[in-house]
């Protein structure tokens, strides 16, 4: 992923999590999903202890190994921008070697298991690992996993989820192994989960599955407008500050919220905006990021009942834009830790793919009640 000034992400117009997207495991008792800093070996450290499965996130701008040793515990990692995108045809088995040798592992007679999602597993990847109809439970995930086998690894790609609906089709591939992480650390969750970024997902979580989700492409239709449309004019090469008590965010998302239907001709008016009242470069960005955040909340929670939980799985400064925009919409959000539910998705997925791991459990984090 190609980083801006004030970390912001060039190809979508939307804030990045820091470099590596570093979290950890662990939780704090306000209900927020995080971990003390140093708990994970630095990437490169060899671990002492025998791994029994490496956990693999790998996306289309990034690639995150966890080594898991004994009850769950992570024992080394490695982070890098090697995703979907930047991996050459046919180089997919070099990039994850590379990685495992990085840590210390070597083909040996014992095959290790590696359990994969993402984008590793799209049409485009490495191997296509076929659509889960939704609703999907965990162990639905699972069995739909693409199992295939080389020297000295044992692996297996879990799948995306598709809303097999014709009149409002929709597909995930990535977010379902954080739900069910979540799912895995808390299995009577209930309530919506929202993914912001390029394509945000709104899920629903109740019964042990995922019940229903929607996908909204505002992080794709800012980097449009910004970089393609009239408003291109007005924003020039300016990016949004990411900041949430900016004016202009602030201006943006009030409007946004207050009437989501009203969003194509809001857009306009930003133009308008900077032909009457000189408004241009990072106001008319940042009032773009808050009316489409603003526009998407608002819109999205019409369908969320009153009281109903809702989680935010964010970092950097989206996470503080859509908190914001929560706030704002008098429902505030949960914040949780994208690291900790991906990586509890995954050991949870490898404990029914392989016999011998059943035992591996997620670390252990303190919730909200």
């Amino acid at each position: 992923m190609k980083l801006c000034s004030a970390g912001w992400n060039c190809t979508s117009g939307f804030p990045a999590a820091a470099a590596g997207e570093a979290r950890g495991v662990g939780g704090t008792g306000d209900g927020t999903i995080n971990s003390p800093a140093g708990d994970i070996p630095a990437g490169g450290t060899i671990p002492a202890e025998q791994p029994r499965l490496a956990a693999v996130d790998w996306g289309t701008s990034s690639f995150r190994l966890w080594l898991v040793g004994a009850g769950g515990t992570v024992l080394a990692e490695r982070r890098a921008a090697e995703g979907m995108q930047a991996v050459p045809p046919g180089g997919f088995e070099a990039v994850l070697r590379g990685h495992l040798a990085a840590v210390g592992v070597e083909a040996t007679d014992a095959p290790l298991p590696v359990v994969l999602c993402g984008m590793v597993g799209a049409r485009q990847g490495w191997r296509e690992a076929a659509y889960a109809d939704c609703p999907a439970d965990p162990a639905a995930l699972a069995a739909a996993a693409l199992r295939f086998d080389l020297p000295g690894l044992d692996l297996a790609i879990l799948p995306g989820v598709a809303r097999r609906d014709a009149d409002r089709p929709d597909v995930m591939r990535g977010e379902e192994t954080q739900l069910a992480g979540l799912l895995a650390l808390e299995p009577d969750y209930a309530g919506v989960v929202v993914l912001p970024g390029t394509h945000a997902k709104w899920a629903t979580v109740a019964g042990g599955r995922i019940a229903d989700f929607r996908t909204v492409m505002t992080g794709e239709l800012h980097a449009l407008l910004a970089g393609h449309s009239i408003l291109r004019h007005s924003i020039g090469d300016a990016r949004p500050s990411g900041d949430p008590a900016s004016p202009g965010f602030r201006a943006g998302l009030a409007r946004g919220l207050a009437d989501p239907a009203a969003l194509a001709g809001e857009i306009f008016a930003l133009r308008a905006g900077d032909l009457l009242f000189a408004r241009h470069g990072a106001e008319v960005a940042d009032r773009l990021s808050g009316l489409l955040i603003g526009a998407e909340v608002g819109a999205m929670l019409a369908g969320v009942a009153k009281g109903a939980a809702i989680g935010l799985v964010a970092a950097g400064p989206l996470a503080g834009l859509y908190r914001a925009a929560f706030v704002a919409a008098g429902r505030p959000a949960r914040d949780l830790d994208a690291d900790v539910l991906v990586r509890a998705g995954l050991i949870a997925a490898a404990g029914r793919l392989w016999p011998d791991l059943a035992a591996l459990t997620p670390p252990a984090h303190n919730s909200a009640a």
